[in-house]
Parts: C-alpha cells; structure tokens; sequence
C-alpha cells in the first residue's frame, strides 16, 4: 500500500471533532428503555436519555430502533463516563420554534398537545416547544375545568412570542370566535324561515332547548315543543339529543324553532272528532273557579263550564273534580276558528236519565202486554150451547 493510500485511509477512520452545541448526524446502535446508543463517528459513542429525547415520558424500544438515523445536538462532549450526551429533544424544538415563529408573522394555526392543566392555564406541546395558553384565551366561554383538555390537540394561534426568553403565547379563543363568525355567515346564507332543520341540544332551561345548527343556536321555546301543553323541557330534551324542527322566524342573529309542524296540527280533523252530540274522555288538566280544562288529546282542551259539571248545583270545579282525573262528556259546542270546545257532564247525565227512563218505560209496556195475555187466556168466553152440552152429558160419557 502506497503511503499517499494510507494517509487517506487513516483520514477516512478519523473521528469527527465535535463541541458543546454542535448539531450531529448518527446512526442508532443500541436501544434501551431509557437511552439510546448512537454512533456518531467520534472516539466514543453518543448517548441519547429519554429525557433528552422528548418532553413527554416515552419508552425508547417503541420510538426507535436499530439503524435508525439520529440528527442531534451535542450537549456535553464527556458526560463523565467517556461518552457524548446528545439531545434530539432540542433539534426537534429549535425547529419547532422556527416554525412558531413564521406561525406568528403570517397568523397561521398551530397544533398542539395539551400536557398540562394549570390554574392559570394550559401547557401545550408543540413538537418539543412550550406554548402557554392562558385560562382566559382558551375559549370563547369561561372555562371552569380544564382539566379535561389535558390529553387532546388543540388548535390556535401564536399571540405573542419572544424568542430570547423563550416565551410563546397561544390564543385559542380568537381562533374560535373566528371560526363561530364564518360558521354563522354559512348558517344563515342558507337558511329561511319554514325551513327544516337538525341540531343536537346544546342546552335545556326551564323556558325551553337551545339548538346547535352549526354555526348558531336556535331557541325551541316550551310554547313550540308540541301542540300539547309541555310542563318540564328537561323531562323531554337532554344534551346532546338529536332534534329535527323548523325555523319558525328569524330576526337578525336570533332563530326561533318550532316542533309543532302543520300537517300534525290535531285542530285538522277536530270538528269531526268533536261534532257536537259527540261523547268524549279527556282528562283533567287544571281548574279555575269558572269551570275545568280537560284534555282531549295532545293540543286540544275543551272547557268545562262549572255549571256543566253536575245536575246540581256545584261551588266550584275542585269539590268534586281532581286533577289528572279522567272524565266523559258529551260536546256542546265546537267553535273551530276559535279552537274552542265546550263540554257538558249534566247534558250527557240528562241523555242518560232519558235513555234509562224511555227503557223503563219500553220495559213497562212489554210488561203490560203480557199481563193481559195471561188474563185473557184465563177468561176465555165458552159458548153456552157447548156449555149446556157439557152439562147434560153423561157421567160415564168418558
């Protein structure tokens, strides 16, 4: 071997130098839970720990393996052992925050991984970056627990970030008010009154369910839950329920929502249901001193008056009615523009009372006429030839 090829040789066997803060390329030659061997051709191998090798907690056999390559920096060149302790964690993070840092300027969206919930705020994971994002700026809302982002990516904007202090603020409500804002101009460029829709139940009060359509809330007031009497929303609704109504009116950025669709409207087929003669069952629904609301069926009560109550003469509807009680009457009056309709208990108990006597009165007739059946069959006319005849018979004749 010439000595121009050994020279060359020995130029090609001999170790990188390397320094504190130098950015390395390597090759994985052994992988342990909680270091990683790496060949960097220097005199001694380069040791990367899982500290060193992210900031969230990681066991080393399932992120690398052998011969994988390995681009980090050099953060002592003698850990005290004779090997080189090198970072891949603050590769990864200088990138990253180049990365937040062209974020910033143009006002692009980031994501993250929340790591941490704090009282201030929460602590997000950007590649290896830090980004804070305070309570206030975490929603559009006020936040009580926030512990429940702690797992989840998230997506915001960078708001403020000084590079020297290493100091990176996220803003997640800016973004979500911007994204609400474009949601809601979609929303109602495409909606109109009368229209269907679907929403989930985003909120249920006393008054009644507010409803996501996706960009806005509408309100289903209790009035519009059903063209019956609805006493307690949160008996039929609860979050998260899928609802299908239609947009009753609009007015600006209020919707007004509505179940009581009009092709199941009772008052439909009311006056034929309810013609007056018509005996019917409802139940009680409340009471006032003038007479008791009963229910027909859901979306239609009739009155009844308290002078229709009884035959006699009655105080007031609670002294002899309850409510929820089940009644039957018979209709007296049917007013459908008005969608009223009267009932009357005394007019059904005179039918019955006349019905009852017209069958005693058939009862007694049928009786009558049997009774003289019988008497004329008792007192039958003998002519008096046959009687004289019957007379002078003989005794032994027979």
């Amino acid at each position: 071997m010439s000595e121009e090829n050994f020279e060359q040789m020995l130029q090609e066997e001999t170790p990188v130098s390397i320094h504190p803060g130098q950015i390395v390329e390597g090759r994985v030659i052994e992988v342990k839970p909680d270091e990683i061997v790496v060949n960097i051709n220097y005199k001694s191998d380069g040791i990367v720990t899982a500290s060193e090798y992210s900031n969230t907690p990681v066991d080393l056999t399932e992120a690398v393996k052998v011969d994988d390559a390995i681009t980090a920096k050099v953060i002592k060149v003698n850990d005290g052992e004779g090997q080189v302790l090198l970072s891949v964690k603050k590769v990864k993070a200088e990138k990253a925050y180049d990365a937040l840092e062209e974020s910033f300027n143009n006002g692009s969206v980031v994501k993250g991984t929340v790591t941490q919930a704090m009282p201030g705020g929460l602590s997000v994971s950007v590649e290896e970056c830090r980004v804070f994002i305070p309570a206030s700026l975490v929603s559009d809302t006020y936040e009580k627990n926030l512990e429940k982002y702690v797992g989840q990516e998230v997506e915001f904007i960078i708001t403020e970030f000084n590079p020297h202090k290493r100091r990176v603020i996220g803003n997640r409500k800016q973004l979500i008010i911007s994204q609400k804002k474009e949601a809601a101009e979609a929303l109602f460029s495409r909606i109109e009154v009368g229209q269907t829709v679907e929403g989930s139940v985003k909120n249920v009060t006393d008054f009644g369910a507010f409803i996501d359509l996706g960009g806005a809330d509408g309100l289903l007031h209790i009035s519009e839950m059903s063209w019956g009497r609805v006493e307690n929303p949160k008996k039929i609704f609860k979050v998260g329920d899928m609802v299908k109504c239609f947009i009753k009116s609009i007015d600006g950025e209020k919707i007004a929502l509505s179940l009581k669709f009009d092709d199941q409207n009772p008052w439909l087929t009311a006056e034929e249901k309810y013609a007056i003669g018509t005996v019917v069952t409802g139940r009680v629904a409340r009471m006032t001193d003038f007479g008791a609301f009963i229910v027909l069926e859901p979306g239609i009560d009739a009155l009844l008056h308290v002078s229709q109550i009884s035959s006699e003469h009655v105080e007031k509807p609670s002294d002899v009615l309850k409510t929820g009680e089940t009644i039957t009457a018979k209709v007296v009056d049917f007013k459908g523009p008005e969608k009223k309709i009267s009932l009357s208990i005394k007019a059904l108990l005179k039918d019955l009372d006349a019905e009852e006597a017209a069958a005693e009165e058939t009862e007694a007739e049928a009786e009558s006429v049997a009774s003289a059946g019988d008497e004329e069959a008792e007192t039958i006319a003998v002519p008096e030839e046959v009687a004289e005849a019957v007379e002078e018979a003989p005794a032994d004749a027979e």
